[in-house]
C-alpha cells in the first residue's frame, strides 16, 4: 500500500554521513559548521566534545555501570568487560541500520564521563527520543545540559529533525531538570509507561520540535 506522506527524512540520512564530533559550550548559541555540515562549531567552547564510542572506552563504560543511580534508570548493568565491549560495539551497526545512535561524553582528555544518544529513531516522522546519563565524578557541571543542547542542535539543524522527546521516570527529579533546562517542554504523565526494578514508574514526557527555536 503506497504512504499518502512522504517520509520526514530520507533512508541513508544517517547513514550516508559519517558519525560526527560535537562540541558543548557554555550556553551560548550554536550553529552548525558551514565547513561540513555536521560538527558544530560554537564561539565557545567549554572543553567536552561529543564523539562516537570507541573499543577502549569499554574499560570506562563498565565503571559507569556500576553506579546504581545509572543502573537505577537505565535498566542495565555491565558485569563483565566482555559485556561492556559489546555494549560500546553495537553503535557502529545501530547507526549502520538507523534506529540509534550514542555518543560518548568525554573530557579534555578525551575519556569519557558520560554518554548521550538517540533511541527510537524514526526517520518516517523525522523524531527521536534522547538518553543520556552522566558518571558521578563528574556531576554537578551541567554536562547533561549542555550536551543535549549540541546534540539537539544537531539533529534539528544539521540533519533536520522534526521533534525529539526525552522521557523518564518521574521519580527521576535530575532528568526532569534537564530537560526543562534545555527547552523541551513538559506535555504530560504517561501512566505506568516504564518498568524499573522497583516496579512500574509513570513517565514524564517533554518535547522539542525544531520550530521551537
Amino acid at each position: 500500500m503506497p504512504l499518502l506522506v512522504d517520509p520526514a527524512l530520507p533512508q541513508g540520512t544517517l547513514r550516508n554521513l559519517p558519525q560526527p564530533r560535537l562540541t558543548t559550550t557554555d550556553g551560548s548559541t550554536q550553529r552548525p559548521s558551514q565547513h561540513d555540515g555536521l560538527a558544530l562549531r560554537p564561539s565557545q567552547h567549554d572543553g567536552l566534545t561529543l564523539r562516537p564510542w570507541q573499543h577502549g572506552d569499554a574499560d570506562a563504560v563498565r565503571t559507569a555501570f556500576a553506579c546504581p543511580e545509572i543502573q537505577r534508570w537505565h535498566v542495565r548493568r555491565l558485569d563483565t568487560l566482555e559485556e561492556a565491549v559489546e555494549w560500546v560495539g553495537q553503535w557502529a551497526e545501530r547507526w549502520e541500520t538507523e534506529t540509534a545512535a550514542s555518543w560518548a561524553i568525554v573530557d579534555g582528555d578525551d575519556q569519557p564521563i558520560g554518554q548521550i544518544g538517540l533511541r527510537n529513531i524514526s526517520l518516517a516522522e523525522g523524531s527521536a527520543s534522547l538518553s543520556y546519563w552522566v558518571t558521578p565524578a563528574a556531576r554537578g557541571r551541567s554536562i547533561a545540559a549542555r550536551s543535549v543542547q549540541a546534540l539537539s542542535a544537531w539533529a534539528f539543524e544539521s540533519i533536520g529533525f522534526h521533534r525529539l522527546n526525552i522521557q523518564h521516570s518521574t521519580a527521576n527529579s535530575a532528568s526532569c531538570r534537564v530537560a526543562e533546562r534545555t527547552g523541551y517542554r513538559a506535555e504530560g504523565t504517561l501512566r505506568q509507561a516504564i518498568k524499573h526494578a522497583d516496579g512500574w514508574h509513570d513517565w514524564h514526557l517533554h518535547g522539542r520540535l525544531r520550530t521551537d527555536g
